[in-house]
């Protein structure tokens, strides 16, 4: 879980390291399909990002793009 006092970067950093150790001596199947999946998290959390999840958010965002579109 994340501690909010501490940055999500060196949070992300301890688990991909601990992967890692993990991961050394493993078949390279296993190995592919563990950074498969964590670079599927980082893109959902991308995605999350810049995408807003609040529902009053993502329609403010749908009306601008909206407006956007029909001026250009």
């Amino acid at each position: 879980m994340h501690n909010p006092n501490r940055p999500l970067i060196s949070s992300a950093a301890a688990g991909i390291s601990g992967i890692a150790l993990a991961l050394i001596g493993a078949p390279w199947w296993l190995t592919a399909l563990a950074f498969t999946c964590f670079a599927l998290a980082l893109l959902v959390t991308a995605i999350q990002s810049v995408f807003p999840q609040d529902s009053a958010h993502r329609l403010a965002w749908w009306r601008a793009r909206w407006n956007h579109q029909q001026r250009g």
